[in-house]
């Protein structure tokens, strides 16, 4: 039997590392509700110590990964400006299926990307 869970990870392509410290918060979108369901913060490596939505939480439906990423940028002195062009990242994705979803940030001051990855 297959369980789901989601796993994401931050690349400060900028910078080309890791990106260490950045907060990130899970949301799972009802309709016009929007409830909190894990909130962590990025290792070392850039990724999570744990699943950000582990198996034995894990729901099909539709959620979003807050990316806290002015804050991250200013910790590691990328100049701010007034106001930061990137500050927080919302990414809102459907997870249909019980399966491994991981969503990875790839970070620049002044864009980002993202793609189901593995």
């Amino acid at each position: 039997m297959t369980t789901g869970y989601l796993t994401t990870h931050v690349l400060d392509t900028a910078r080309g590392c890791p990106a260490e410290g950045l907060r990130i918060e899970l949301y799972r979108i009802d309709g016009d509700r929007r409830t909190h369901v894990a909130a962590t913060v990025t290792n070392a490596d850039g990724r999570t110590d744990g699943q950000i939505l582990p198996a034995d939480r894990f729901e099909t439906g539709t959620y979003e990964l807050i990316f806290h990423a002015g804050a991250y940028l200013d910790s590691v002195g990328i100049p701010p400006e007034a106001p930061r062009f990137l500050d927080v990242i919302p990414i809102r994705f459907g997870m249909s299926r019980e399966a491994h979803y991981h969503v990875p940030l790839l970070l620049s001051p002044f864009g980002y990307s993202t793609y189901r990855g593995s």
